[in-house]
């Protein structure tokens, strides 16, 4: 079913108590929108165009399907059934079809139909939803057409592709465009990394493939950026290295398994890397190394910038976590980080993220509705605009802190130095400079003997139970 969210649209068709939302034509009928079932045309005399796709789409065409997923109950178009329609890719012969998640969520069979006539009826649908991927098995006593999954890192801004899918419901079309932009994400899942393309998609589109000129599959077309429901040149694809990896995981383990490291982290900005003295190195600060994780158990630190992963380097948070996403659980990486000024190798081991990852970790328990809080009488830090109190246990309890020791921020001057650096009533400093401040007498003797020029590192954990790090700096 199509969905809006935030401009974005999720591209399956859809039937909801039997409202049809496009006429649908399925693969194989005769119909005028298919070449040669209507007549014949006399071969054309002209020279061959050298910028055409014919190739590339007659490679790949066989292997595109068109989808329609339903219901049980209403039988799929009955009056309470529901009923979706889109695109989908075989990439294997042996009859392993991909889709998107939101194609065939919450539905109890799909029919897969092929460009040759040939229909499937499949029950065995396996789904990631964080990915938004989907994999369909149908069984062919012969080999089927299939597109190879190409290296989507090797894509590059620039180059040309191919959008293949059933948009509106004709089945076959192929669109071109090309690559507009990397690492592209909605913000609904910590593990998307789109590849952004002005080739033309529309709702039907959903589980398509991107194809490259080699016609391999290099994306699958997932969702449009836009503010009318159809195409207006932001068309995003989920990449074939994270398709390839879910197909892998769920073939050996019958499902997906994320592996993670145990840590916060922070993206590297050219002011943070000039506060950490890191020189041309970039990457990832880490902000907190939680216990009895990968990242605790290898000896990560807090303060430890991570630079790259097997040699190669790491850009941000985003690049980190899909690298560790698409490793095996158990294999070991060597990570580059600087610790001190200086580079060093850390090797750690993948283990498999506890479904109750990021929620028995949150060091912010919810607050009771109505409860007061606390009142703290606090020291001024004139020089910064922050007040501040000493965080003791009976306050850290009261405020839902776990384990925490700092100072609590219980007043900002609006346009000071701490208003503007982002530190708000309610976060708690940790950390100055890398030193611990447990009283408001040491934060202030730190920031005293330290040039606001260059800066104060302060390490401080958000009533959210993130931990940053922010720098308090003058401007002149």
């Amino acid at each position: 079913m199509t969905r809006f969210k935030t401009g974005v649209v999720f591209l399956a068709l859809g039937l909801v108590s039997g409202l049809m939302l496009a006429e649908l034509v399925p693969w194989g009928q005769a119909d005028p929108t298919w070449g040669g079932l209507v007549g014949q045309v006399a071969p054309s005399t002209k020279g061959r165009d050298p910028f055409s796709y014919r190739d590339v789409v007659k490679k790949v065409l066989p292997a595109v399907v068109y989808i329609e997923a339903s219901s049980r109950s209403g039988a799929g178009r009955g009056r309470f059934g529901t009923y979706r329609a889109a695109s989908g890719a075989i990439i294997d012969p042996s009859g392993i079809v991909v889709t998107n998640n939101h194609v065939v969520a919450g539905v109890d069979q799909v029919e897969v139909h092929l460009k040759d006539g040939r229909k499937f009826v499949s029950r065995m649908i396996a789904t990631d939803e964080e990915s938004d991927l989907a994999i369909i098995r149908i069984q062919s006593p012969t080999p089927l057409p299939y597109i190879e999954l190409g290296d989507s890192d090797a894509v590059d801004i620039g180059d040309r592709v191919l959008a293949v899918g059933a948009p509106f419901g004709l089945a076959g079309s192929v669109t071109h465009g090309i690559i507009s932009a990397k690492g592209r994400t909605l913000n609904l899942s910590p593990y998307e990394n789109y590849l952004q393309t002005d080739a033309a998609i529309n709702p039907g589109n959903s589980g398509g493939p991107l194809v490259n000129m080699d016609g391999q599959i290099i994306g699958i077309n997932t969702a449009i950026k836009s503010q009318s429901g159809g195409f207006q040149g932001i068309g995003l694809a989920i990449p074939s290295n994270r398709v390839r990896a879910v197909v892998s995981q769920s073939a050996k383990e019958g499902k997906v398994r994320r592996g993670y490291l145990g840590i916060q982290m922070q993206d590297v900005d050219e002011q943070l890397a000039e506060k950490l003295n890191l020189g041309e190195n970039r990457g990832v600060v880490v902000t907190q190394v939680r216990p009895s994780t990968p990242a605790s158990k290898a000896g990560l630190r807090e303060n430890d910038v991570i630079t790259a992963v097997n040699g190669r380097g790491i850009l941000n948070g985003k690049e980190l976590q899909r690298f560790i996403f698409e490793s095996e659980i158990g294999k070991v990486l060597e990570l580059t980080v600087i610790r001190d000024g200086k580079p060093e190798k850390v090797k750690v081991a993948v283990e498999e993220q506890p479904e109750d990852y990021g929620l028995v970790g949150m060091e912010r328990r919810g607050r009771t509705p109505g409860r007061e809080e606390p009142a703290v009488e606090g020291v001024m830090i004139e020089s910064v605009g922050l007040e501040v109190a000493q965080l003791t246990s009976d306050l850290a309890e009261q405020l839902g802190y776990r384990d925490a020791r700092g100072l609590l921020i219980t007043r900002v001057e609006r346009g000071s130095l701490a208003d503007t650096a982002g530190l708000r009533p309610g976060m708690v400093i940790l950390r100055a400079e890398q030193q611990r401040v447990d009283t408001p007498e040491a934060l202030k003797k730190i920031i005293e003997r330290t040039s606001l020029q260059k800066g104060v590192l302060l390490a401080v954990r958000t009533p959210s139970g993130g931990t940053r790090l922010i720098i308090l700096k003058s401007e002149v």
